[in-house]
C-alpha cells in the first residue's frame, strides 16, 4: 500500500446507505467504511453492504476505497464478508494479530489504540504496537482508548502523541473525535497521512452531507497549508 504524507487521505466511516456512500464518493472521500461489529449500532449485514459496494462502483463518481470494519471476529467469517462484499480493506479494530491480519484476504487496517495515560514523551506502547503492523505493509489507524468500545470511539485522544509518531516517520490515519470544526487544527498539528471520521459528520445519528462536504473541504484545505 502506498503511502505519501504529501497527499492526505480522508476516511468517511459508519456508512449505512448507497445515497452517502455516494455523496462521500462525489466529495472525494478517499476510503468509506462499513460497520460489521457486532452490537454496534452502525452495524450494517453483508447483504446491505453489498448492495452499496455494487452502487458505488457502478455510480459515475470517483470509486473510493471500500473498508469493512471487524473485531475479534472470527476469521473465517472477516474472510467470507471480505469476498461476498468484495471489500478492499479490513479494518481491525480488536485485539487481532498480525498473522490474523494476514489471513483476512484483502489489504488492512489495524486500529491502534491510544491509552488516555499517554504523552509526547510516553506513547504507552502506541508506537511499537505501529510498528509491529506496519512492518509488513498493514495500515494503521490511531483512535482513542476507551475501555469496552471496539472500533471507533467517537472520543479525540492528546494529539502531541500522534504529532510526535508523526514527525518520527510513522504513517497513520488519525481518528477519534474529529469534525469539521476542529480537522483543520489536527491535520495542522499532527500532519498525519490521513483522517477517519464518523459521528463527527452525523447529525442526530444519521450522515449530514453538508458535514461530510465541508470535512472534506477543510481536510483538503489543511492539507493544502501543511504541504
Amino acid at each position: 500500500m502506498t503511502m505519501d504524507s504529501r497527499d492526505l487521505k480522508v476516511k468517511i466511516c459508519g456508512i449505512r446507505n448507497l445515497e452517502d456512500a455516494v455523496i462521500a464518493a462525489e466529495a472525494g472521500a478517499d476510503f468509506i467504511g462499513m460497520v460489521f461489529v457486532p452490537e454496534r449500532h452502525r452495524r450494517i449485514t453483508p447483504q446491505a453492504a453489498k448492495v452499496i459496494v455494487d452502487g458505488v462502483r457502478n455510480s459515475d463518481c470517483p470509486t473510493p476505497r471500500i473498508v469493512g470494519l471487524f473485531a475479534d471476529q472470527v476469521i473465517e467469517e472477516v474472510a467470507g464478508i471480505v469476498e461476498f462484499c468484495k471489500l478492499d480493506l479490513a479494518q481491525l479494530c480488536g485485539k487481532e494479530s498480525v498473522e490474523y491480519a494476514g489471513q483476512t484476504g484483502c489489504d488492512v487496517i489495524k486500529v491502534v489504540h491510544v491509552a488516555e495515560s499517554a504523552t509526547s514523551e510516553d506513547d504507552a506502547g502506541a508506537g511499537a504496537r505501529m510498528k509491529e503492523y506496519s512492518g509488513v505493509g498493514h495500515l494503521v489507524t490511531l483512535d482513542r482508548y476507551v475501555e469496552g468500545i471496539q472500533g471507533g470511539t467517537g472520543k479525540s485522544f492528546d494529539w502531541e502523541v500522534a504529532a510526535s509518531l508523526s514527525q518520527a516517520g510513522q504513517p497513520f490515519l488519525l481518528a477519534g473525535g474529529l469534525s469539521p470544526e476542529n480537522v483543520f487544527e489536527a491535520i495542522s498539528m499532527v500532519k498525519p497521512w490521513g483522517v477517519d471520521v464518523s459521528s463527527g459528520v452525523e447529525t442526530d445519528g444519521d450522515k449530514d452531507h453538508a458535514k461530510i462536504k465541508e470535512f472534506m473541504r477543510t481536510a483538503r484545505k489543511a492539507a493544502a497549508k501543511s504541504t
